[in-house]
């Protein structure tokens, strides 16, 4: 079906709509608040940006998802996963208040990135809850339908978010004062967030405490165990194996492709900062673009051939893509390119998360899961690390850009060599 037909086949429920209310305008927010923050660190009329600290910022947005994303799971299995929805919003919208008030005295040090932190380490909470939930208000025949729309549309609406945010810093100026203005816009859309939550029932998201089978402690000891067993259960499934190799090694790429874009928008393409900014906000709703557009054909594609075809093909359209379009280090021809990468993003993650879900034991899922969602921040973390080492300030080098070109194209064959003797799973269509 088409991402228009599955929303109207979802939404008709109340409980969905409310939760689905909930997401969108959280990611709306997290657009606003991202842009805000970038903006002011990376697109400042006062400073540079290097390397490193395009790096080190960016880092600050993921490592969150990264490191506690395994152990949230533990929590959403004993809290009230509606009161979640209701306090970590507004918990976020007072760290986003701190954050500005820090910012008014001047003070853009280590506190202001610790009270940023916050924001984005509470939001794996959220995140986690919303998906757990889900399964409370959508029946099983709908679920995966009800997924699918729901996390398109949460990625929809935070590049829309970071378009609104880009629009709020043009009214409101680029200074500190200005950048305040659109965090607290961005903390207004928290506490709305917390408000469409309240109007669900305090135990209808679960959980379901009479399946706890161990206390808190015991089960924090066993996260990290988890993760040792689904690393251990992908080794011995080849296309699952294979698939998250595919995905680890296009995130990483595009985290060094990420970093070079904010800086050749910020330090090379651009006369002024604000300038800089304007182009790189073209670069995400380009991207959402890119995003929105893989979600719609990759059911369709993958109906029709092998999801590990599809994820080869986009692997080596991502390379040579990035080559022939970064290569004249032009703003036209690198915007284009964002647009594919958005699109490979999206197409392999839909195919990947499908061959996972298809390849493992039941029994495994949640703890493999854990794992790929390590490894899938973590890489792209990594891929910011190699950044700040490799790039100059301005973000010109075609050694770099060779680096990902030639990657993707080594990634596509390995992972071509890998896959092809391998049995197929079931068609994207019927799962994503």
């Amino acid at each position: 079906m088409s991402y228009a037909a599955d929303l109207r086949l979802v939404i008709r429920g109340q409980d969905f709509r409310r939760l689905f209310t909930t997401r969108v305008i959280s990611a709306l927010s997290d657009g606003v608040f991202q842009v805000g923050l970038a903006g002011y660190v990376l697109f400042s009329p006062e400073q540079q940006a290097s390397a490193a600290e395009a790096a080190a910022t960016a880092a600050v947005l993921l490592l969150p998802y990264s490191v506690l994303g395994p152990f949230a799971g533990v929590f959403i299995d004993r809290w009230r996963r509606r009161q979640i929805l209701v306090h970590a919003p507004l918990i976020r919208a007072v760290a986003v208040v701190a954050t500005a008030l820090l910012l008014m005295r001047g003070d853009d040090g280590l506190l202001f990135f610790l009270a940023a932190l916050i924001v984005f380490a509470v939001n794996r909470f959220f995140l986690s809850a919303l998906s757990a939930a889900l399964p409370r208000v959508v029946g099983a025949p709908e679920l995966i339908t009800a997924n699918a729309v729901s996390v398109t549309s949460g990625t929809m609406m935070s590049f829309a978010g970071a378009g609104v945010g880009y629009v709020l810093r043009v009214l409101f100026g680029a200074g500190r004062g200005g950048t305040a203005g659109v965090l607290v816009a961005a903390a207004v859309l928290y506490v709305a967030t917390a408000l469409v939550a309240t109007r669900m029932g305090r135990d209808r998201l679960g959980p379901d405490q009479s399946e706890l089978r161990t206390d808190t402690r015991e089960a924090l000891g066993q996260v990290l165990h988890g993760l040792l067993d689904g690393a251990r259960h992908v080794r011995d499934r080849r296309p699952a194996a294979a698939a998250l190799g595919a995905i680890g090694a296009h995130r990483f790429l595009y985290g060094i492709a990420t970093i070079m874009t904010v800086l050749l928008f910020r330090n090379y393409f651009s006369s002024s900062a604000e300038a800089g900014l304007g182009g790189f906000a073209v670069v995400l709703v380009v991207s959402g673009i890119g995003y929105f557009l893989a979600a719609v054909i990759t059911p369709i594609v993958t109906g029709r051939i092998r999801k590990e075809s599809w994820i080869t093909a986009q692997l080596v359209f991502a390379g040579v893509a990035e080559v022939i379009l970064a290569a004249p280090f032009s703003p036209v021809p690198f915007i284009l390119g964002a647009f594919v990468l958005g699109l490979v993003s999206q197409g392999v993650k839909l195919c990947v998360d499908t061959i996972v879900q298809t390849s493992i034991a039941d029994a495994f899922r949640g703890r493999v899961f854990s794992f790929y969602d390590m490894l899938f921040n973590g890489l792209y973390v990594a891929g910011f690390a190699v950044a700040a080492a490799l790039l100059p300030a301005n973000g010109k080098s075609y050694g770099v850009l060779a680096l990902i070109g030639g990657g993707y194209a080594l990634s596509a064959l390995l992972y071509w060599l890998s896959a092809k003797n391998s049995p197929s799973v079931a068609t994207a269509g019927s799962t994503v």
